[in-house]
């Protein structure tokens, strides 16, 4: 397997986004020799002041100010690119609409497809900024492999920083003009290179959650109380709105079953969150529905393992076709299977799809 990083020398655009991994992306493909175009995707429209500091929200400012700084500090150009709509209508449409089904949306997954590696390069394009490549600070590998004869995503070499769970609906097209510089990297030394080169983003904070505080005011809705019920029905608690509540979740629950409480499903419907003990969240199987393959099924060749979030190291399971619907059976229970998550298959290291889970069970 020959990694595609440095075959052929040419433009890039580099994703910055203000923190530490893409500005040393971009100085990776600098001293390459590379010609380096920095380009930064608006996502954030609204006006309204939210706690903390996130992908989506007024912070945005900030970020924008950070790659400005980095950009001058490497000698590149920086394009501010508007995608304010797109994000609106593909991502946070997608999240209320999950979230408000009962559901567990991925949003990081849909930024990454459809805006990151899709509008984001596109608009720049129409701009006149054309490129070879385009780049990220994602700890992932893009590579050809000999066994499947085409291009293919891969686990970053550090198992701890990978990133590659969040890129897998990304086209076999967009993987082959994909340059990942850290993919063989470890976070520690990525901040060496940094503070080596001094880049003012050298000891920023690492990556940022979607959106910082609760989601009434992202969602819409108003406070909807209701209870939280054990799995015999029985009433053990109160909730201000289902959609803060995901299966798995154990903190800030509020109630007792005499050994932690997990929540093991959301009941939109009736307006429930219901929780029971850790043994009561597992199951050994679950359906995925809207996958997509970068490999197609029928010439995978290995074992595979399934990730189904982004903390979790793949386990073995088996995967059967039935219609439209993909059955995972694990080896081992699972615990939290959390429907409107991503599930996702590897061979090895080599990412082979994935979809959204539809039902746990």
């Amino acid at each position: 397997m020959e990694n595609i990083v440095g075959k052929a020398l040419g433009k890039v655009l580099v994703g910055l986004s203000g923190g530490v991994d893409s500005a040393v992306a971009a100085m990776m493909l600098m001293e390459a020799g590379y010609t380096v175009i920095g380009v930064l995707m608006s996502v954030y429209g609204g006006k309204d002041e939210v706690p903390g500091n996130a992908c989506y929200g007024p912070g945005e400012l900030e970020d924008i100010r950070k790659a400005e700084a980095v950009a001058a500090h490497l000698g590149i150009p920086l394009h501010i690119i508007d995608c304010v709509d797109a994000y609106a209508e593909r991502v946070l449409g997608y999240f209320r609409k999950t979230y408000l089904a009962g559901g567990t949306p991925n949003p990081c997954v849909r930024c990454n497809h459809l805006l990151k590696f899709g509008i984001l390069p596109e608009r720049a394009r129409q701009k006149g900024l054309k490129a070879d490549f385009f780049a990220t600070g994602h700890y992932a590998r893009a590579a050809y492999s000999s066994t499947y004869g085409q291009h293919v995503l891969l686990r970053g070499k550090d198992y701890r920083r990978d990133q590659s769970y969040f890129l897998h609906r990304l086209t076999v097209d967009q993987i082959k003009t994909a340059l990942f510089p850290l993919g063989e990297m470890r976070k520690e030394d990525v901040r060496f290179l940094a503070k080596r080169a001094g880049l003012p983003v050298h000891d920023s904070p690492d990556s940022q959650d979607f959106y910082a505080g609760g989601y009434q005011k992202l969602l819409g809705v108003s406070p909807l109380p209701g209870a939280i019920v054990d799995t015999s029905e029985k009433e053990v608690g109160r909730h201000q709105g289902y959609w803060n509540f995901t299966p798995g979740q154990r903190r800030g629950l509020g109630v007792s079953l005499g050994e932690p409480a997990y929540v093991v499903r959301v009941d939109p419907v009736r307006n429930r969150v219901v929780v029971g003990k850790k043994r009561e969240t597992s199951c050994l199987g679950c359906r995925v529905t809207d996958t997509h393959f970068v490999i197609p099924p029928g010439r995978i060749t290995g074992p595979l393992k399934a990730r189904l979030r982004s903390s979790q190291e793949p386990v073995p399971v088996t995967v059967r076709k039935e219609n439209d619907i993909f059955l995972l059976t694990f080896d081992q229970a699972q615990h939290g299977i959390a429907p409107g998550q991503s599930a996702v298959l590897y061979d090895g290291d080599i990412l082979v799809g994935g979809g959204t889970i539809c039902y746990a069970g």
